[in-house]
């Protein structure tokens, strides 16, 4: 049993997703499981259908229609035949989608997101289902939300994995080619719930945990895990292999490459991951495992745009102890920020978070009732693990240094 993940950069257009279909008969497709995203930049699209649903309802119907003929263009160069069942499977999803819009009435954003952004990935799986079948690649397409299971934390919902392997046992067939969503899930209720961005790494192992696969295998459009994103770093180095551990560092610290929950799952099974790219399905890739060493060892570079640095100290200049330092915590639980760095003295204490709910605002509100506050928005943090001198060096050159952390083998460097 495999499971194989394709990104949206892989199916973003036809040959996309014809490509798929080449990797597959390159690789051999007997006993997998293929989970896909959303193609392209749709869920940034459904994004916006979302932001214009609840502050600019004039432009829902454009924006929502503008995803449509996205996906018709590729189902035309896909199909000759428009009376094909695949043009009346999407047409339906694009109905469901109006109707959710018309019979809404709850005003929680996060449940309205996870309702509507699902859609892109219930559309890419279908689409790539019916053109494998058209071409006899025969495959079953299966709703994950059936299998998945999970609260009601939408946007970041946490697996029931006692209802998710149960699921997954009794309704999965190994023996044949599937075809299922990343990224989705659905609560007791079964409303729609996701797994964070970058979820559909998570699903590879989450159905990877459950059915004891021999392997996972990520898709991407990078030769395999890189030591560096090179959108924002020159001269990216390919690491051949690392270990579980070290995968766990660097999703921990935010590689994009690996989300951060994916490994958990496959390294208490032992499972390895390779991540290979959907270019040259041949190459070797990135094997991620029991005990590989970092391979090459050099140093890796991690950055997070868009953050917020919050300096506290006392008012009356007394000590940071711990009943502060847990009232934070609690403010910063409450109000959903993820925390990426804390620093603290005597008298002050200092954290770097990433404002996903949009609750700053609220936040700083409730703390500067008891503290002095300092807030720098929109600063970078850089993380560099297994750093030397002159990676840290490229990192803080023409750069204005807010905060500095060193461990042994870790630093991290927030930045304006």
């Amino acid at each position: 049993m495999r499971i194989f993940k394709f990104g949206g950069a892989s199916v973003k257009d036809a040959h996309g997703v014809k490509n798929v279909a080449s990797v597959l008969q390159k690789t051999g497709y007997e006993h997998t499981l293929i989970v896909i995203s959303a193609m392209g930049k749709t869920t940034n699209a459904l994004e916006i259908v979302i932001k214009n649903y609840f502050e600019n309802k004039e432009e829902l119907q454009s924006s929502i229609q503008d995803i449509r003929k996205y996906h018709n263009a590729i189902l035309l160069d896909l199909f000759d035949n428009e009376n094909h069942a695949i043009f009346h499977k999407i047409n339906q999803f694009f109905e469901e989608l109006n109707t959710f819009f018309k019979i809404n009435k709850s005003p929680d954003y996060s449940y309205v997101y996870d309702q509507v952004i699902g859609y892109g990935e219930l559309v890419s799986t279908s689409i790539v289902s019916a053109y494998l079948n058209s071409i006899n690649i025969k495959n079953t397409w299966i709703d994950v939300r059936e299998h998945i299971k999970t609260d009601s934390y939408f946007r970041r919902a946490n697996v029931d994995w006692e209802s998710t392997q149960r699921l997954i046992n009794q309704n999965y067939n190994p023996n044949t080619l599937t075809i299922t969503q990343g990224f989705l899930a659905s609560d007791s209720h079964n409303f729609t719930t996701t797994l964070g961005r970058e979820g559909s790494d998570y699903t590879a192992a989450i159905y990877a945990y459950c059915l004891n696969a021999e392997s996972v295998t990520i898709w991407k459009d990078v030769p395999g895990v890189l030591n560096a994103d090179p959108r924002y770093f020159e001269n990216a180095k390919l690491l051949n292999k690392i270990s579980y551990r070290e995968a766990i560092e660097l999703a921990f610290y935010g590689a994009s490459v690996i989300h951060p929950k994916t490994l958990q799952p496959l390294q208490r099974k032992e499972i390895p991951l390779f991540v290979k790219s959907f270019l040259d399905p041949e190459a070797p890739g990135t094997q991620i495992g029991k005990n590989e060493d970092l391979e090459p060892k050099i140093p890796c570079f991690i950055v997070k745009k868009d953050q917020a640095l919050i300096a506290l100290s006392s008012l009356d200049f007394s000590y940071i102890v711990e009943e502060n330092i847990s009232e934070i915590f609690s403010l910063l639980a409450t109000y959903k920020m993820k925390v990426n760095v804390i620093q603290n003295s005597a008298i002050s204490f200092s954290v770097c978070i990433d404002n996903i709910y949009d609750n700053l605002e609220k936040l700083l509100h409730h703390l500067k009732a008891k503290f002095k506050v300092t807030c720098h928005e929109n600063v970078s943090l850089y993380t560099i693990r297994h750093y030397n001198e002159a990676s840290i060096h490229q990192i803080e050159a023409s750069k204005t240094v807010l905060l500095k952390q060193l461990t042994q083998e870790t630093t991290q460097v927030v930045t304006k």
